[in-house]
């Protein structure tokens, strides 16, 4: 069996799939309720200014352990220490939690897209809708089946002639559709209350301070902190993973800015889809945080647009389903990877058994919805189900401890210029060289300490 790593062929495959995989689900829901909850432009100032520095630490630092020990997550932190093994398993477990709900939600998501492509958009819109599917015994497993086999499908293929290959095919694609429907939600204007896309614009760029206090202020930095920690895939082992795929002799720095900005803009352009638009139609309160907005608020919307709602629903799903598929590809891509350098498998086998394993998981976090249907309360003051629970412990708990433990690896321990040295290993300018070393060994970790305390409703 010949386990020889493979590489991204360039730099913009790696940046085309690591953008992909940073592009997800996150972006399309979660940011535009945020900031509009936020005060709009200080949401997206703080967001921009934590992304030039929280994110970017995070981030150079991923790629570049991957990229120096040609590693998965699973085993590359214990090839830069190998106390720090424990890590590299942590790493690893996220996306195994991760991959069978994501998947489901991406079940969701071609269900609805399915049903706009069809012409039976509008009934998607129908109270009730949502809740009678995700309540169904089977119909989320076949949609979630659908969905993991599609993903699984790629990563069988490998880095080259399915990572790369795909993501260089959708996420184009996923840009136009993103710049088309965002253009589109400018022009629209209610007859009925005289509110334009351009009122809904402003109220998401122009930063709002009325009524701040320190303790909203401190309130939105956690919001953007935590939506831009969970955004730019890290903590997840995926951008360890992909950095192994990268060559040495390209550019890290150059690349991590551009997966920065292309992920940055795309949350940006997904707040210009939805603001202005849920705004003109619903008003100011209209905005709803995760799957309300995706799957009972925006149908709706569509609806009121009349005939060309249908049009802009199915491009909308698309859309999202792409976003959805790169992420998940790089969620799998993680785990596979690890199952190859651990137990020296082939990706042919390792990807088999790792699919059949979220699929069982997967059918069992669906009947949390029906047969499994409990609630229980978090820490952090949600109801939750199944998936919920899965959800906390892994984006919530574990990937908080992650990137903890690799700003202690990095910052005290391999030091600083373990990363730095990887970075400029063919005289490449680090121009946040003096920036990174301050955030990796003080501000980064002391954010993150914050982010997990909240996470678990200690502050």
């Amino acid at each position: 069996m010949n386990n020889e790593r493979n590489s991204f062929s360039n730099s913009v495959g790696f940046v085309l799939a690591a953008a992909g995989s940073a592009v997800g689900l996150g972006n399309i829901w979660r940011f535009p309720y945020l900031a509009a909850k936020d005060g709009g432009g200080l949401f997206l100032v703080i967001y921009i200014v934590l992304a030039i520095t929280f994110g970017f630490t995070l981030l150079i630092s991923e790629v570049a352990i991957g990229r120096k020990t040609k590693q998965s997550s699973l085993t590359a932190y214990g090839k830069i220490n190998k106390k720090f093994g424990w890590l590299g398993g942590f790493s690893a477990l996220v996306p195994f939690l991760i991959l069978p709900y994501y998947c489901i939600i991406g079940g969701w998501v071609l269900k609805y897209t399915i049903a706009f492509l069809t012409g039976h958009g509008f009934d998607a819109a129908v109270d009730g809708y949502f809740t009678s599917f995700i309540t169904a015994q089977y119909q989320p497993i076949i949609f979630d089946a659908i969905f993991l086999i599609a993903v699984a499908v790629v990563i069988y293929r490998g880095v080259n002639k399915g990572i790369e290959a795909i993501s260089r095919i959708l996420m184009p694609i996923l840009f136009l559709l993103v710049v088309g429907i965002a253009i589109y939600s400018l022009t629209i204007k209610s007859p009925e209350t005289g509110r334009s896309g351009l009122d809904g614009l402003k109220v998401y760029v122009i930063p709002s301070i009325e009524g701040l206090t320190f303790k909203k202020f401190v309130v939105v930095l956690t919001d953007a902190m935590g939506q831009l920690f969970y955004s730019i895939s890290v903590a997840m082992g995926i951008m360890v993973t992909y950095g192994s795929y990268f060559k040495k002799e390209s550019n890290l720095v150059k690349c991590v800015n551009q997966i920065e900005i292309f992920d940055t803009l795309i949350a940006f352009l997904a707040g210009v889809m939805i603001i202005p638009t849920v705004y003109v139609f619903m008003g100011p309160e209209g905005m709803t945080g995760g799957p309300g907005l995706m799957f009972i608020a925006i149908p709706k919307i569509f609806v009121q647009m009349g005939i060309i709602g249908q049009i802009i629903g199915a491009a909308f799903f698309v859309m999202v389903l792409f976003a959805a598929l790169t992420s998940a590809m790089s969620v799998l891509e993680a785990v596979v990877s690890g199952f190859i350098d651990h137990y020296k498998i082939s990706r042919r086998r390792a990807t088999v058994i790792e699919t059949a394993i979220a699929l069982a998981i997967g059918i069992v976090i669906c009947l949390g919805y029906n047969i499994f249907y409990f609630e229980v309360p978090l820490p952090n003051g949600a109801i939750a189900q199944i998936l919920d629970i899965v959800d906390y412990i892994s984006n919530n708990i574990l990937m908080p401890v992650v990137a903890i433990g690799t700003c202690i690896l990095i910052g005290w321990v391999a030091k600083p210029k373990t990363v730095i040295e990887e970075a400029t290993i063919n005289g490449e300018k680090f121009g946040r060289k003096h920036l990174y070393i301050v955030m990796i060994k003080f501000v980064t970790p002391v954010l993150l300490t914050i982010l997990l305390l909240g996470s678990l409703g200690l502050i």
